[in-house]
């Protein structure tokens, strides 16, 4: 979740408003400020969350990987006071993706017992956390399903449109095999898909990456 304003939701208003008063809260639970250097990790899949982490500037990448071998990233974000830790501050549950640094980053660690106590005494402060977590969970189950329910092809389209109107919640990899990763799949089958939506006029590569050709004709393929 974003240490910010919310911009959505039920209660965006009321948070534009009290936005300072959040965040002063917040602050005041810090116990600590660190560097993690480049790709080393924040936080770890399978570990303990005893504490959150604020992330005010920096890039990271987020991923998961399964017993089996096989890992799915969620991709990269640059970060703009960013919390993360919540989801398993609440459910107690273990960590469950790699939060790692793509650039040395500078973090403050938010102490769970302070913030219990926070969140106890400020009811409004408990509101902006249910509300900002709901926005994300939502957020997040939509890149999930579809990646499930829609072809690879399609995926990547929507992706990159979505790029293209800097609307995404999270962003690519430069690398093929990572982008195969971030839509759950192989690197062939990756490289398949963006043929295919070359073929079709909508896109081409370049030394840069992929660019697209017919945003009309791209915006009419996902819809």
């Amino acid at each position: 979740m974003q240490l910010k304003p919310l911009s959505k939701g039920r209660f965006h208003t009321l948070w534009q408003q009290e936005h300072a008063e959040v965040e002063q809260i917040m602050l005041d639970c810090i116990s600590e400020t660190k560097v993690v250097p480049a790709h080393q990790k924040l936080m770890q899949q399978g570990q303990k969350v005893s504490s959150l982490i604020l992330v005010k500037q920096g890039r990271v990448s987020l991923g998961y990987c399964a017993r089996n071998g096989r890992s799915f990233q969620l991709g990269t974000m640059d970060c703009d006071s960013q919390l993360f830790g919540e989801m398993e501050f609440f459910s107690g549950y273990l960590c469950q993706l790699d939060i790692i640094a793509e650039e040395n980053v500078e973090i403050e660690v938010i102490c769970g017992d302070k913030l219990q106590q926070a969140l106890t005494n400020k009811p409004m402060f408990a509101l902006f956390f249910a509300s900002a977590i709901a926005i994300d969970y939502q957020d997040t189950i939509d890149i999930l399903t579809r990646r499930m329910l829609y072809p690879i092809a399609y995926n990547i389209a929507y992706d990159l449109y979505h790029q293209h109107l800097n609307d995404q919640p999270v962003d690519g990899f430069t690398k093929c095999y990572l982008e195969a990763e971030r839509f759950a799949t192989t690197d062939r089958v990756y490289r398949r898909s963006v043929k295919k939506l070359e073929e079709l006029g909508l896109i081409k590569r370049d030394k840069e990456g992929i660019v697209i050709c017919d945003f009309e004709g791209l915006k009419a393929y996902i819809e």
